[in-house]
């Protein structure tokens, strides 16, 4: 039974991608995770007797939305940010944050340069880019694939995944060659990987176009059999994926933020989180929810003042449903990072599609 009193709320912004263009299942997740995590807070006597408001805002995944989101949030007097799954979007609401004084924890944008400068107002609970994704390219080199295609979209975030990739591959015998995923029909690119020799192609484009598309198009490919198709931005991860693809979606290994075996904690979420969303909950379900938990503790231990809560940072310590979350900032990282939540490598068993296998791993 709640504890909470009839003191004032506190008032904590979330942002996440509901509406098209944005991924709206990835929001929907990341939202199912936040709500979660402050109806167990209020359910536990909220923060010092005051309950959680949580004032949810589409982003939509545009950076000028979530800019204004922030501003309106700020003004409607929230102690602190949460969200978003986007890092287009992310990123200028990091900015906006930290121009406002406001203390911002980003949940599942990976962007390595998610503000321009250092700052000490912007915390984040998942991976830099360059991190996962050299996991995800040592996973293609222990696989023998080094001759690798990326189908690519024009975009600030595919453009740095393409650049993790490529630094991290060249110096160990690796080659990457960039295809244009943006043509209107994927003809030519299954062209250019028959002529090409590569055995993997990496998916850096939106789902599901031209994702699906390629997806088909590839496999039906007679010359094709045997290419690898990846997806390290983690696509195969949701239900309309494989709804989309059934079959074809399957053994398409993608990167995950979750650990090999879930703690006592992330069994009680996940369980907690089925039931909200009707389906298996992906990481990024599980990112919400640690984002309010680490809000939740700041806020019971520093208060609630702006300030204190990002001057917080290095200071929290807090079990999270995938580990222990702490927060430091690594070279070359302009915010406060939890440095590292786990990565896996997983795809969908192509006997299961349904079903995911881990097919790599690294400790938290």
């Amino acid at each position: 039974m709640s504890t909470t009193t009839s003191a004032p709320p506190v008032r904590i912004g979330a942002l996440a991608p509901l509406t098209r263009p944005g991924w709206t299942e990835a929001g929907r997740h990341l939202l199912a995770g936040l709500e979660l995590a402050v109806a167990e807070t209020d359910a536990a006597g909220g923060i010092d007797g005051r309950p959680l408001d949580l004032v949810v805002r589409d982003t939509a995944a545009d950076p000028r939305r979530a800019e204004a989101a922030v501003d309106e949030l700020a003004g409607l007097g929230a102690a602190a940010l949460a969200g978003e799954y986007h890092s287009v979007a992310a990123r200028a609401a990091a900015a906006r944050a930290d121009a406002l004084g406001l203390p911002f924890l980003c949940s599942s944008a990976v962007l390595d340069a998610l503000t321009e400068r250092p700052t000490d107002r912007v915390a984040r609970l998942a991976p830099a880019q360059s991190h996962g994704w050299r996991v995800y390219a040592d996973f293609l080199l222990a696989a023998g694939h080094t001759r690798v295609a990326i189908a690519a979209e024009p975009s600030v975030y595919w453009a740095a995944g393409t650049r993790i990739l490529r630094d991290h591959l060249a110096p160990r015998g690796g080659t990457v060659t960039t295809l244009d995923a943006s043509a209107p029909t994927p003809g030519p690119l299954c062209d250019a990987l028959a002529a090409g020799g590569a055995t993997a192609l990496l998916l850096l484009s939106g789902f599901p176009d031209p994702a699906v598309p390629i997806v088909r198009a590839v496999r039906r490919d007679p010359r094709l059999a045997g290419l690898l198709i990846g997806a390290p931005a983690g696509q195969p991860e949701f239900a309309e994926w494989a709804a989309l693809l059934g079959g074809d979606g399957a053994a398409i290994p993608f990167l995950r933020y979750l650990p090999e075996r879930p703690t006592p904690l992330g069994a009680r979420v996940e369980t907690a989180l089925r039931a909200r969303l009707g389906a298996a909950p992906s990481f990024v379900a599980f990112e919400g929810y640690d984002t309010i938990t680490v809000l939740a503790e700041t806020l019971r231990a520093h208060g609630t003042d702006r300030e204190a809560i990002a001057r917080s940072w290095p200071r929290v310590t807090v079990e999270g449903s995938r580990g222990t979350i702490r927060f430091t900032r690594p070279a070359g990282t302009p915010v406060r990072q939890w440095a590292w939540p786990p990565v896996q490598v997983a795809d969908r068993d192509p006997a299961a599609p349904t079903r995911f296998r881990t097919l790599h791993t690294t400790p938290a």
